[in-house]
Order: C-alpha cells, then structure tokens, then sequence
C-alpha cells in the first residue's frame, strides 16, 4: 500500500535552516507529481511546492519559492523540502502528498529561540 513518512522537523531558531525527507514506498516513485504542503495552527493547507516524477519539473507557491526548495532522489524514493531562513510564522505540520489522494502524518516543524 501507499506509505508516505515524513522526517527531519523540530525546533529551529529563526533564520535556521531545516531540510524535510518523505520516504515513499508501495508505489513506482519515479511515476508521480509529488507535493508538500503545509497548516499552520489555527489556520488551513498552504501549497508549498511539486514537483514532477523526474524532478526536472518544479512549481512553487509564488509566496515561498524564494526560501523553499523541492528536490527527490529517485534511487531512495525519497521527497525533500529545504528551508532557508526560517521564520516564525513557518512553524506548521508539513505533510508530502501523492497526488493529494494520499498523504504522510506530518512532520512538526517549530521556529523560536
């Protein structure tokens, strides 16, 4: 079956940098459009970013492509998220997704001193 498993948040302070990993497994990785997303507390999903099975295709969220950074290495079924330059009001759940039909448990990702 379809696994999405998020890693690599935690506490950041601000101005740090963080790099997200989705391992995916039960499908053929190298097939799909892969997204990352994010909710922040109190507040709806916000599109981060996809990116395409071969991943020479990106596409951002205009508001956050200056900081965020999709990549995925086929070899590992592996999705990633770098951040750059954290700031508070990043601090949400990022969840990876396949399709927006199935999706990780998320992975917390807090930015304070």
């Amino acid at each position: 079956q379809v696994q999405l498993v998020e890693s690599g948040g935690g506490l950041v302070q601000p101005g740090g940098s963080l790099r997200l990993s989705c391992a995916a497994s039960g499908f053929s990785f190298a097939s799909y459009w892969m997204y990352w997303w994010r909710q922040v507390p109190g507040k709806g999903f916000e599109w981060i970013a996809r990116i395409g099975g071969s991943g020479d295709a990106q596409e951002y969220n205009v508001t956050l492509m200056s900081r965020f950074k999709i990549s995925r290495d086929i070899a590992k079924n592996t999705l990633y998220l770098h951040i750059n330059d954290l700031k508070p009001e990043d601090t949400a759940q990022y969840y990876c997704a396949r399709n927006l039909v199935y999706w990780g448990q998320g992975t917390r990702v807090t930015v304070g001193s």
